[in-house]
């Protein structure tokens, strides 16, 4: 896969650079804030350890797509992209052509890197869901994937790092005080930090627990 899909470097000098963030870290971050007045102002996503990410790049495994439009002759393609800590969810529609297209024609299961825009939105429930519009998603093999795992990895663990210090210390950068506000400090950072040294363990080849989402991920690579 090019390295472009993570820099943002495509000649538009607005365009952000991609965060990395498993998916169980990036299932909770419902805060989206807009960064001015204008209404094309970035909007971003308010990591839960401390980072804001107007686009998300991340790998895992395609474990479905499916058109979900309600009637009318518009397709609305939903994709469930499993990592080692959960699932992410990709909605592509008459505005994400290409990224539509990919998905129409792809088959789970799939090593699939994806690029998009988080988006935030309340089900009928009541509750506060996360999901990625793509600008591109890609098939890739499972040396990118294991590279992701380790690059994710390790910014997670340096933002929760530095967001430990930061709460030890009392002074809280701008995007730190935000995450803290956001989430009223009670973001799981243990769970996000355990998380991470997990899938780097499993990356290494050491034998680790795999629940949940995990086992949807080995269950459909076995497929």
């Amino acid at each position: 896969m090019s390295s472009s899909a993570n820099s943002g470097n495509d000649g538009r000098s607005n365009r952000q650079p991609a965060k990395r963030a498993f998916a169980a870290e990036f299932e909770d971050a419902s805060e989206i804030f807009q960064d001015g007045d204008d209404e094309r102002s970035p909007k971003f996503a308010v990591l839960p350890t401390g980072a804001n990410a107007n686009r998300v790049f991340a790998v895992g495994t395609l474990t479905q797509t499916k058109d979900v439009a309600k009637g009318g002759d518009n397709e609305y393609w939903q994709a469930r992209v499993v990592d080692r800590t959960g699932t992410f969810f990709v909605y592509a529609g008459q505005y994400q052509p290409e990224a539509m297209a990919a998905l129409r024609s792809m088959e789970a299961p799939e090593y699939v890197a994806v690029v998009g825009k988080p988006r935030s939105y309340e089900t009928d429930d009541g509750d506060m869901r996360v999901s990625l519009t793509p600008e591109s998603i890609t098939v890739v093999d499972e040396a990118t994937r294991d590279r992701w795992v380790v690059e994710t990895a390790e910014q997670t663990l340096e933002r929760i790092e530095a967001m430990d210090v930061e709460i030890r210390e009392g002074d809280y950068s701008e995007d730190i005080g935000r995450a803290l506000e956001a989430y009223n400090e009670d973001a799981p950072l243990g769970e996000y930090e355990q998380s991470a040294k997990e899938a780097l363990a499993q990356v290494a080849g050491v034998e680790g627990e795999i629940e949940g989402d995990d086992e949807s991920e080995a269950e459909a690579r076995s497929e």
